[in-house]
């Protein structure tokens, strides 16, 4: 049995950066209906200590979930869209891990990118993002917290490769942030 994406892409209209994940967890791990919904997923504690210096920056008053409106909002300002590389997937278990996603039908990038005519970077959050990326372009991997160039609908773009933002991932919070801030200072975004 097959799953399709549920979320539509978050495509600001002054767009600079592509952030792609791999594909949401199963529903009844989200805490809100938007990207990186499972509380456990540090992206969102990474932002906030790459832009705020406070991990804690995007939580609720509640302190359980995320800040969805606060979310949209700042990525809006930002110029930074999100969607996943898998928009149909089989789960060959019943949880999250990416290690355990089939990937049916993968993003079209290029669609994607038509709509973001000021986009220049493209990010990917984890192995499965970046290995599906991958298959989507030509362009050489490149090392977890480092940039590589392509091009793509003749548009000279870069091709980050950031550590995952799962606690899966085996590294320190304030080391994954720290690979994001070099990233956002390479862009401009800080």
């Amino acid at each position: 049995m097959t799953e399709r994406h549920l979320l539509p892409p978050f495509l600001p209209a002054d767009t600079r950066v592509l952030m792609l994940g791999s594909f949401p967890p199963p529903r009844a791990r989200w805490k809100m209906d938007f990207y990186y919904p499972n509380f456990q997923n540090d992206m969102w504690r990474i932002f906030g200590l790459v832009f705020f210096r406070d991990k804690d920056h995007f939580l609720t008053d509640t302190r359980d979930a995320f800040h969805e409106e606060r979310l949209r909002s700042f990525l809006s300002a930002k110029g930074i869209a999100l969607s996943d590389t898998a928009l149909e997937v089989r789960r060959l278990r019943g949880n999250a891990s990416d290690k355990f996603l089939e990937i049916i039908t993968p993003i079209d990038l290029e669609a994607t990118l038509r709509r973001l005519p000021l986009c220049t970077a493209v990010v990917t959050t984890g192995q499965k993002a970046t290995d599906t990326l991958l298959s989507l372009i030509s362009a050489d991997a490149p090392a977890v917290g480092d940039s590589t160039p392509f091009t793509l609908l003749d548009r000279p773009m870069r091709f980050y490769r950031m550590p995952s933002s799962s606690r899966a991932y085996p590294k320190p919070l304030p080391e994954k942030a720290a690979a994001y801030r070099r990233m956002f200072e390479e862009l401009h975004l800080l």
